[in-house]
C-alpha cells in the first residue's frame, strides 16, 4: 500500500512539474538577444507597397504577412472578392493580376509591388457591366451569389488564356491553339467550387461570351 501511494505521488509531481514546465516561456539567452533573435510572433513587422488596383495607384503599409486577399477587404474595403476557404482550394477569392488569374489568399501583398490587380469591382458596374457579368445575370449562373466574383474573374482571365494559345492538362493538340470543347471549359474552371451546383449555366455564361469574342 505505502509503494503505491508513493508511486501515485510520483506521478503526481511528475504531472505538475510538466505542465508548469510548458507554461513558463523560453527567455531567450544573451548571445541570442545580441545577435538579433526573430520577433515575437505578437510583434508586428510593417513594410509598404504600391502596386495599382483597378487602373487606380495605392500606396499602403501594412504588416508583412498580410496577404493580398485581406489587403483588398480589410485595407481597400474591396469586398466583392470573397473569402471562402483561405487556401486555395475553392477559388471565391480569384482575382486577376497582370493579366493572370489567381487565388488572392496564397500570395501576401507584399509580393506584389508594381503589379496591375483587377477585382470584379474593377470589371464592370452596375450600370456598365463587363460581358461576363452580364451573361452570368442573364443565364442565372449562381444562386447564393458567394463564389460568383472569383468565377467571373477566374473565366474571363481563362478565355483569355485560350487566346493567347496557353494549352491545359485535357487539350488533345499541343501544336495547334486550343478550342473552347466542354472538357477544355471544365478543366480550366475546376478550380472555382460552386457548392450551389450552377455548374450548367455558369458554362452557358460562358461559352455565350466565348462565341460573341470568336
Amino acid at each position: 500500500m505505502r509503494k503505491a501511494k508513493e508511486l501515485e505521488l510520483s506521478r503526481r509531481g511528475l504531472m505538475a512539474a510538466t505542465a508548469i514546465t510548458a507554461s513558463v516561456p523560453a527567455v531567450p539567452s544573451a548571445a541570442q538577444a545580441q545577435a538579433g533573435a526573430a520577433p515575437a510572433p505578437d510583434m508586428l513587422v510593417m513594410s509598404k507597397v504600391s502596386l495599382k488596383v483597378n487602373g487606380q495607384p495605392v500606396n499602403l503599409e501594412m504588416d508583412t504577412r498580410t496577404s493580398l486577399l485581406d489587403m483588398l477587404r480589410e485595407h481597400l474595403k474591396l469586398t466583392g472578392t470573397k473569402k471562402g476557404c483561405d487556401h486555395g482550394q475553392c477559388g471565391a477569392c480569384t482575382a486577376i493580376v497582370n493579366g493572370r488569374r489567381i487565388n488572392t489568399c496564397l500570395t501576401l501583398a507584399l509580393m506584389h509591388e508594381g503589379d496591375d490587380v483587377t477585382t470584379i469591382e474593377g470589371l464592370g458596374s452596375p450600370d456598365d457591366l463587363h460581358p461576363m457579368q452580364a451573361a452570368f445575370v442573364k443565364h442565372d449562373g449562381y444562386q447564393c451569389g458567394y463564389c460568383t466574383p472569383g468565377q467571373i474573374c477566374s473565366a474571363t482571365a481563362m478565355l483569355e488564356e485560350i487566346k493567347a494559345g496557353i494549352p491545359s492538362h485535357v487539350t488533345a493538340d499541343l501544336t495547334a491553339p486550343p478550342q473552347l470543347t466542354a472538357d477544355e471549359l471544365r478543366e480550366r474552371m475546376s478550380g472555382n467550387i460552386c457548392r450551389c451546383g450552377a455548374y450548367s449555366n455558369i458554362v452557358e455564361a460562358i461559352t455565350e461570351v466565348a462565341g460573341r469574342q470568336a
